[in-house]
Formats: structure tokens, sequence, C-alpha cells
């Protein structure tokens, strides 16, 4: 089960589809990975204030962040975890790099459950090894190379 959750009311007024295709993200990303079956995860479309909050606490950066992502603890069986997008952040990356705020927004749901099935971008390696997936479940949803 995918439940997104929209906080920050500037997502719909930016990206009416935004709930939508956060969750089609999300699922396309489990699809990919085998990992569909069971899993429940939590998708929170905030402003930058909640996302700095959370990147304080948890990560000890005291700076909004595009995406964090909060495996679950050892628990039920089936929960993989939280992600959380910031709205100012993804608005500003995507004008920045000449993407519409919905591709940015896919893109970053992909990232942050790929960071829930275990994937980093540590060192050069993880990036490619990442990447190269989040490249061929954007490219299934009709979303340009972000990295290109």
């Amino acid at each position: 089960m995918i439940e997104v959750e929209i906080e920050e009311a500037a997502w719909t007024a930016a990206a009416p589809e935004a709930g939508r295709l956060a969750a089609a993200a999300a699922a396309a990303a489990l699809d990919h990975e085998g990992a569909r079956g069971g899993c429940d995860i939590a998708i929170l479309l905030a402003g930058n204030a909640r996302l700095q909050a959370l990147n304080a606490a948890f990560r000890g950066h005291d700076a909004a962040t595009n995406v964090l992502a909060f495996p679950a603890a050892s628990g039920p069986a089936g929960g993989l975890g939280d992600v959380a997008l910031a709205f100012g952040v993804c608005r500003r990356e995507a004008a920045e790099q000449g993407k519409s705020l919905a591709d940015h927004l896919q893109h970053l749901a992909v990232h942050g459950v790929l960071h829930l099935l275990g994937y980093d971008h540590l060192t050069d390696a993880e990036a490619e090894r990442m990447e190269a997936r989040e490249r061929a479940i954007l490219a299934g949803l009709g979303v340009a190379d972000p990295y290109a």
C-alpha cells in the first residue's frame, strides 16, 4: 500500500496530480525491483520547513533538502518506510534544471523508494547503479533521463 499525504498545499497548486504522480512513481520503483507485494510506503509532500526540521532531527543537517527516506524500523512485516519531499526545494531544482515539477517529483519519489530498498549513492559505483535504475523506472513512466 502506498499512501500519500499532501501537507503543503503548494504541491497541488503547482502540480494538481502531485499525489497520484508520487504514488505511481513509488509503485513503478517497487515493481521494477520486484518488491511490490506487501510493502507499505508513506509519502509526505511537505514544505521546506518540515524537511529542514526532519533533516536536522534525523541527519544533523539544519537545512531543507529535496527528499528524505526513512526505512521502517523492524516491526510488522511489509513496512518499507517513509519518503518526504520539500516543495520549495523541489520547485527550485526543477526550474534550475529546466524540468517540470511533475517530472522532478516523480524522479525524487523513485529516488526515495530506492533508498528504502537499500540503494545509495555514497560511492561512484553505487551512484551509477542507483541512477541506472532511476533512468529505467522513469523511462517507463515517460519521464526523460534526469541526469542527461
